[in-house]
């Protein structure tokens, strides 16, 4: 911890933030936002309802979830990010970033960084490591989403906090008008399928009713098989609960691929309606897993999947 307190000093020592940062890594937009005093702070509330104080042009940024790391160069001028996490693939830029390990989170490396300011999504980070970084002077602001609107929304707020307001509003009205124009969602027979997506295997988890994915699905078309809401948002599911909803469609791998895994494990669940029509579908994982710019692709994906016909 001491050694932890002596990284963390430049950062305890800093009052604020600076002038908008000008230089050629920026965006040719950036240099309309106004700068504003040294060392002037802003007051925020994040998506847990946390209060944090962050300078009121932040320069030095990172993001604890890839998807926060997409919405930050969706947004900021990029030359303020000063990091990535292991996982962070997208956009190919990133990769040109340094690397800071999040499971479990290297908070040396991390102090050493002298981020101004940490986003992440509620679930990526523990309280714990927030609690510690906020004790070392490095405030962290938590996104929460349950909605489509709620991603738009968290953009938006990205773009108030780092002065990238114009930036973040022409991106979300973008989002916006090329989700309408997805158009009113298909449906077979008239009545939205009923879709389970499984995240992991042995045990079995899934996306609950208090996820983003059951938004994604009504917008695609469909309606989560999980009415249920458990407490977890990713709840672990028996076999038995799982014959009782009989999905029309799961989510989770290619039907040859869960046939030679998933359903050889649990064979009783062949009788689930999605296999015997053979409705089995992998997704890309990097579009259904982050809450982030690609939302309304990640839509589009599972519209496609829905469209596509039962074996008879």
């Amino acid at each position: 911890m001491l050694r932890l307190l002596r990284l963390a000093a430049p950062v305890l020592r800093r009052t604020g933030a600076v002038a908008w940062l000008a230089s050629a890594a920026c965006r040719p937009d950036a240099a309309s936002t106004d700068t504003v005093a040294p060392g002037a702070t802003q007051r925020l509330t994040d998506g847990l309802g946390r209060q944090l104080t962050v300078p009121a042009r932040p320069r030095r940024i990172l993001a604890l979830a890839p998807s926060m790391t997409e919405m930050l160069y969706a947004v900021a001028d990029t030359a303020t990010i000063i990091a990535r996490t292991q996982n962070c693939d997208f956009p190919a830029a990133v990769r040109t970033k340094p690397v800071l390990n999040t499971y479990p989170l290297d908070l040396e490396r991390l102090v050493a960084l002298r981020p101004e300011v940490v986003f992440t999504v509620e679930g990526m980070t523990t309280p714990d490591d927030a609690a510690r970084l906020a004790e070392l002077g490095i405030p962290v602001y938590f996104q929460r989403y349950t909605t489509v609107e709620d991603v738009f929304r968290g953009v938006e707020q990205v773009g108030r906090i780092l002065g990238r307001e114009p930036q973040a509003r022409r991106l979300t009205d973008s989002l916006r008008t090329e989700l309408r124009q997805l158009g009113p969602a298909p449906t077979v027979g008239g009545k939205p399928p009923r879709v389970l997506a499984i995240t992991w295997q042995d045990p079995i988890y899934v996306y609950g009713q208090n996820t983003l994915f059951t938004d994604k699905i009504r917008l695609a078309g469909g309606q989560n098989a999980v009415t249920e809401k458990f407490p977890q948002p990713y709840p672990a599911l028996t076999r038995e609960y799982i014959l009782k909803l009989n999905p029309d469609v799961l989510i989770g791998g290619s039907f040859g691929k869960l046939d030679s895994t998933f359903f050889r494990n649990y064979p009783e669940l062949k009788r689930i309606r999605a296999y015997q029509t053979r409705r089995v579908f992998g997704i890309t994982g990097n579009l259904m897993e982050r809450p982030g710019p690609r939302v309304v692709e990640s839509v589009r994906e599972l519209r496609r999947i829905l469209s596509e016909p039962a074996a008879q």
